[in-house]
């Protein structure tokens, strides 16, 4: 008889932007004979490799290479939801525990992870984009009190109001049918997320992103409009492209689309932050590993998989008959 999700015992490595959260996960899967579930909602994509982090040489190559899922699995411009997240990364865990291999969660797309580590299920529902349309000319504030007006004080609290199209998918959801608790909650995950001091945190950003730009996120934007996407679709593929689409067009100069796109992934992580702590307020226990420390994941992850192990041969011999239960 299969497994159920709640009794796998997972590993999530999750946090903000830019603290170091796939090479701590590589490292750890190499460690401890792992794979990679990418829990991110734009890694998805194919093409979308600069602007979404994907860092895929992170990974290794050839017989190196740590496995990875939920990577370039559909083309830009393909609809992806939580509800798809949830079907596909529930797959995921449930074949790569069959490997005999550690699941391991990986990403900063904090309603998917809270969703899939919760047990949520939600309607499906595809996307309205008449409604999208019209909803588009609100601010981010002003989606978030239509969200608080419409949806239940459960949906509210557990929508992500970090991004306008997040908000806007929270708002279809409530129009069509709220999500629920499931019973495929993942009971048995060990929470790291690597961090860093709020300073460091910003100048790493600043980096990463001067980075990429040399390394040709400009070009890989033009490349997919080129390519048949067409400037709303780049828009809602988050903060990156939303602003280098901007600049494409002519709207902002090279050093006004990089100062506002700074500023807004700054702000996006300091969002991010606070839907953390949030999870923290609402029981989920997160491990806290400074300057992304390596050695003080493994020691956490080898110390929770030993109890692991110990859970399981407790159960195990308790559901073993005795020999009086045998004779009858």
């Amino acid at each position: 008889m299969p497994p159920e999700l709640s009794d796998i015992a997972c590993l999530a490595v999750t946090g903000v932007t830019a603290s170091g959260k796939t090479r701590l996960a590589v490292k750890l899967a190499r460690h401890f004979d792992g794979e990679i579930i990418s829990v991110d909602s734009r890694q998805v994509y194919k093409g979308l490799d600069l602007g979404t982090g994907k860092d895929l040489e992170e990974y290794g190559s050839g017989e190196q290479r740590v496995p990875l899922h939920l990577v370039d699995i559909i083309e830009p411009g393909t609809q992806f939801h939580l509800f798809k997240f949830l079907k596909l990364a529930r797959q995921c865990i449930l074949e790569v525990h069959a490997r005999g291999k550690l699941p391991i969660l990986a990403g900063g797309s904090a309603l998917y992870l809270h969703a899939l580590l919760s047990g949520y299920e939600t309607p499906g529902a595809g996307p309205d984009h008449e409604l999208r349309h019209s909803w588009q000319k609100f601010s981010l504030p002003e989606l978030i009190e239509m969200l608080r007006r419409e949806a239940s004080p459960e949906l509210f609290a557990r929508s992500d109001l970090t991004q306008p199209r997040r908000v806007i998918r929270a708002l279809e959801i409530a129009r069509s049918g709220e999500s629920k608790q499931a019973c495929h909650a993942l009971n048995n995950c060990l929470i790291l997320a690597p961090r860093f001091p709020r300073a460091v945190c910003h100048q790493r950003i600043e980096k990463r992103l001067d980075q990429r730009l040399q390394q040709g996120m400009i070009d890989e934007v033009r490349n997919l409009h080129r390519n048949g996407l067409s400037w709303q679709q780049l828009e809602w593929l988050g903060l990156e492209y939303r602003c280098i689409a901007a600049y494409l067009q002519g709207q902002t100069s090279f050093e006004e689309m990089r100062d506002k796109l700074l500023a807004q992934i700054r702000q996006f992580c300091k969002r991010q932050d606070s839907w953390f702590r949030k999870m923290q307020r609402e029981g989920k226990t997160i491990h806290w590993i400074d300057e992304a420390n390596p050695e003080m994941a493994i020691k956490l992850t080898r110390e929770w998989l030993k109890e692991q192990e110990q859970h399981t041969s407790s159960k195990s011999r308790k559901l073993k008959p005795t020999a009086e239960t045998e004779l009858i």
